[in-house]
């Protein structure tokens, strides 16, 4: 063994240490809360639990070779998957022996050449026990029965974290290495390596150098100077205010005192205005200067201190890329292909959080990599090619705040032909459309969720989904990503990322009288564009940027936006004579451009983005939100979902576009029990002119639909007192309700449920995992 990876083994099981204690931790926990829950749901949900972290302890355990963990973590899994089948219950007995097994397992990390091999065994044989009377115990308060259904494989083996495997750069495998009875065995493995690697960031601890330390400290001193130049402007502050009351003061009384038709008496006055005018704006001016000294000072201590924390959270790509040896290598096995992986750039720092959103989308393009591009030993060769394949993954940054990913392969290359038959046979594209497909059109289809060119779904791929996972991963991080492939020469992945996730350069643009900020990554050109300069092509309207032909459309037609009022009025489009200019600014994202018109460009902000929070992280063409120095509350733009929206608004009419008022104000009734959703479908709805009126529940809005005045309804179906369902039914046996259109919107998406809805009476049916409120706009459009 040499050097290098004695220090990585003991590096290893530093971290397997800190890992152990995390479960045994948890273990213990989980094991307490048990014994004292009757509730069987959530004694389901805890013997889930604990069977995962049983399996997360083991595999850490066999990956540094600590075989007396891994046998008791072997059993301790055993009965909890026992458990989970409804096998057996535990009883009170059974509670103490498994108590004592965590404990010890805490004493074998802490002193391992203390335990004699006798307990050790003793303790094997106890909990071995536990298995063979379980079956006998069905009766008593404390016994816990569990019936879970057996889950896919992937959820049951879904460990916390990852031991890396190896260390390597490069690694290589050959067909020669195996025989035909490993390949089980090593699809297997290779499962259990993915699903690993998977989670190797998801720790929420980070080990810090003391040296990066040292200078927050001196910071966090520097910070009270600044406290106490803020305590002494309020202070100058104070005199000024109090200068001011002074002079008033004396002005009073020098005008209650004196006639003011003597022309001296005047004068005097005057003077002594001027003076103090003079004086109050010497004052003001050295506060003013004194406060912009303050704010450059503070704004380089802030930076500062901003580029320490990051740092803190800047790990190493090495981190991320320390598992890809093994996994290439054991998918390259078990396909009886030989690769070569070369990584370079691994030195460069990344913030661990984006670190942890890459690993899912490197990955998934690693498998397809493996298994689409790379061609077996024999075919490379017949293609004059050496037999063994090569993956190349290069980092690397040009300006400091991105990260690019180039990840290539020098195999087959994509199959257009195939993508594009995929594609029409999924319903992504239209078989009419495909003549209009270009090169990279046709390349980028293979993010679709749910396109495959693999004829048999197997472990690796065939189920259309990986790379559709990786683009959505990318998106989320406002990068963006691309393919570009050459027929037998290979194929190369072009991700780019920002560095850190703290904070973005965006540029700020207003339409519509609201104000929106576009990520910098994804603008391609601002520009003043002359409207004659505006052509037709297919019915759309288009504009010529350094030789290409770019889609032009409305960004607040995009978005949704009511055009803006004049005089009560809605307002015709502003562009009056064929020699104005319109405001564009182009946006780029996966090598496909759409320019939007927008009201104004202001500039360019470095600005900290807040995500929306669980309840609405899926609201279309929206990523987050940030707060201007204002105060003002500014949505920042999903650039990827608005490149999809502007290919759903067809021809925009840039140039002869006159925006008719509604003829009439419809009234909506939503029903919904959740505060969040029942907020958002209503700024929808109004934002597209509707009136809307709420109900909190079922009950609530059949007594509303039943007094009130409603063109449509759109109600969640699991709600308290009345559902969706019942409400329907309700509605749709009342004489004066029975033809009143009906919209569906919940989380149930089964056939069942579906089914159920359209036996009801219900107009539509919409899924919330999938909505967007364009779709329920056409919807509702249509119904009325």
């Amino acid at each position: 063994m040499d050097n290098r990876e004695a220090q990585f083994l003991k590096r290893l099981e530093a971290v397997f240490k800190i890992e152990t204690e995390e479960h045994i931790q948890l273990l213990s926990s989980l094991l307490l809360e048990l014994e004292k829950t009757p509730e069987l749901q959530r004694s389901i949900e805890i013997t889930e639990s604990m069977f995962r972290e049983a399996h997360s302890l083991k595999g850490a355990a066999r990956s540094v070779n600590r075989s007396d963990i891994e046998s008791i973590c072997r059993i301790l899994e055993n009965i909890f998957s026992k458990m989970k089948n409804n096998h057996f219950v535990l009883a009170p007995e059974h509670f103490d022996k498994i108590h004592q097994a965590i404990e010890h397992i805490s004493q074998l990390m802490s002193a391992k050449n203390q335990i004699k091999g006798e307990d050790h065994q003793r303790l094997i044989e106890l909990l071995q026990s536990i298995i063979e009377s379980g079956k006998t115990h069905t009766n008593g308060p404390a016994h816990v029965e569990i019936n879970i259904p057996r889950k896919i494989e992937e959820q049951q083996y879904h460990p916390k974290k990852k031991k890396p495997i190896s260390k390597s750069i490069v690694t290589q495998a050959k067909s020669d290495d195996f025989t035909s009875k490993d390949k089980p065995i090593i699809q297997e493995h290779i499962k259990k390596v993915v699903i690993d690697s998977k989670t190797s960031l998801s720790s929420e601890t980070v080990r810090i150098e003391t040296a990066k330390l040292d200078p927050l400290f001196l910071q966090a001193e520097q910070l009270i100077q600044a406290k106490i130049a803020a305590i002494q402007r309020v202070s100058e502050t104070k005199d000024l205010l109090d200068f001011i009351r002074n002079w008033k003061s004396e002005l009073r009384d020098r005008l209650d005192q004196k006639s003011l038709n003597n022309l001296t008496t005047l004068k005097e006055i005057i003077n002594c205005n001027q003076t103090k005018q003079n004086e109050l704006e010497g004052n003001v001016d050295e506060l003013l200067q004194s406060i912009e000294n303050d704010q450059r000072v503070l704004s380089r201590m802030i930076d500062e201190h901003l580029d320490a924390m990051k740092s803190i959270l800047m790990l190493p790509i090495s981190v991320l890329t320390e598992g890809f040896p093994k996994l290439v290598r054991d998918l390259a096995r078990s396909q009886k292909k030989e690769v070569e992986l070369i990584i370079s750039g691994q030195e460069i720092e990344v913030d661990k959080r984006i670190l942890q959103d890459l690993k899912d989308p490197l990955i998934h393009i690693l498998r397809n990599c493996v298994d689409h591009g790379l061609e077996t030993r024999d075919k490379r060769l017949k293609q004059n090619k050496t037999a063994q394949g090569t993956i190349r993954i290069d980092f690397s940054t040009a300006d400091g705040r991105n990260l690019n990913i180039n990840v290539s392969d020098d195999g087959i290359g994509i199959n257009e032909t195939k993508v594009i038959a995929a594609s029409i046979k999924a319903g992504i594209v239209d078989p009419s459309e495909q003549e209009k497909l270009n090169k990279q059109d046709s390349l980028s289809l293979i993010f679709n969720s749910g396109l495959t060119t693999s004829p048999l779904i197997t472990d690796i791929s065939g189920r259309g989904l990986g790379l559709a996972i990786a683009k959505e991963k990318v998106d989320s991080l406002n990068g963006s990503i691309s393919v570009s492939s050459t027929p037998n020469e290979g194929t190369t992945f072009i991700l780019i990322v920002p560095l850190t996730l703290s904070t973005l350069r965006g540029v700020l643009v207003n339409c519509e009288d609201h104000q929106f900020l576009i990520p910098s990554i994804n603008v391609k050109h601002v520009l003043r564009v002359p409207i004659e300069k505006i052509k037709t092509v297919e019915n759309r309207d288009t504009i010529i940027v350094n030789d290409e032909i770019i889609a032009l459309v409305k960004l607040g037609t995009v978005l949704g936006l009511k055009p803006k009022l004049n005089n009560g009025n809605l307002q015709k489009n502003n562009i009056a004579n064929p020699s104005s200019y319109i405001q564009i600014i182009v946006l780029s994202n996966a090598n496909h451009n759409v320019a939007f018109v927008v009201d104004e460009v202001k500039d360019e902000r470095q600005i900290l983005v807040k995500d929306l929070g669980k309840q609405l992280k899926n609201v279309l063409n929206i990523s987050g939100v940030t707060v201007l120095g204002s105060g003002l509350i500014v949505p920042v733009i999903n650039v990827s979902d608005l490149m999809k929206s502007s290919l759903k608004v067809g021809r925009t009419r840039i140039l002869n576009e006159e925006v008719k008022p509604i003829e009439k104000s419809y009234k909506i009734l939503v029903t919904e029990d959740s505060i969040t959703s029942r907020t958002l479908i209503k700024d929808i709805l109004e934002t597209a002119g509707y009136l809307v009126e709420t109900a909190v529940d079922g009950l609530d809005g059949y007594t509303k639909a039943s007094i009130g005045e409603f063109d449509l309804i759109v109600s969640d179906v699991d709600m308290p007192r009345m559902n969706g369902f019942e409400l329907t039914t309700k509605i749709r046996g009342d004489k004066k309700l029975s033809e009143l259109p009906v919209i569906l919107v919940t989380a149930l998406d089964s056939r069942e449920d579906r089914e159920h809805g359209i036996d009801v009476g219900a107009n539509a049916y919409i899924i919330k995992n999938s909505f967007d409120q364009s779709n329920l706009l056409e919807v509702v459009q249509k119904l009325l």
